[in-house]
C-alpha cells in the first residue's frame, strides 16, 4: 500500500483543519491506519488510529475530544479532523498503515506516507 498525506497548512489557534491520507495498492480494508506527528528535535508522537473496520478508534490524551479519525472505504482515504487547534499541535503529521492496531507504527509491515506540515499560530 502507498500513502499520500495532504491538508496541512497555517492556521490560527482555535481553527480547524482536516488532513487526508489517500491510499493505493493493496487492499485498503486490510490495514489499520494511524496518524502520528513530529516536531523537529523531538520523538514522533502517536495522535490517533482507526481499526480495519472503523469499529475502534484510539486517540492520544493530547488530542482526545478535539480530533476525530475516520475512513472512507470507497475513497480509500483516512481523515483526521482537527478542531480547536492549539500552538502545541504544530508539527509534521504522518499517516501510517499496518496490520497492527492501535499502535500502527509498531509493526514489521508498517508503511508511512510523507508528512504534511501543520502550523498553528497563537
Amino acid at each position: 500500500v502507498q500513502l499520500q498525506a495532504s491538508g496541512g497548512g497555517l492556521v490560527q489557534a482555535g481553527d480547524s483543519l482536516r488532513l487526508s491520507c489517500s491510499t493505493s495498492g493493496r487492499t485498503f480494508d486490510n490495514y489499520a491506519m494511524g496518524w502520528y506527528r513530529q516536531v523537529p528535535g523531538k520523538e514522533r508522537e502517536f495522535v490517533a488510529s482507526i481499526s480495519w473496520t472503523a469499529s475502534k478508534k484510539t486517540f492520544s490524551g493530547a488530542v482526545k475530544d478535539r480530533f476525530t479519525i475516520s475512513r472512507d472505504r470507497a475513497e480509500r482515504t483516512v481523515y483526521l479532523q482537527m478542531n480547536g487547534l492549539k500552538p502545541e499541535d504544530t508539527a509534521v503529521y504522518y499517516c501510517a498503515a499496518s496490520t497492527t492496531y492501535p499502535d500502527v507504527a509498531f509493526s514489521l509491515d508498517t508503511v508511512w506516507g510523507q508528512g504534511t506540515l501543520v502550523t498553528v499560530s497563537s
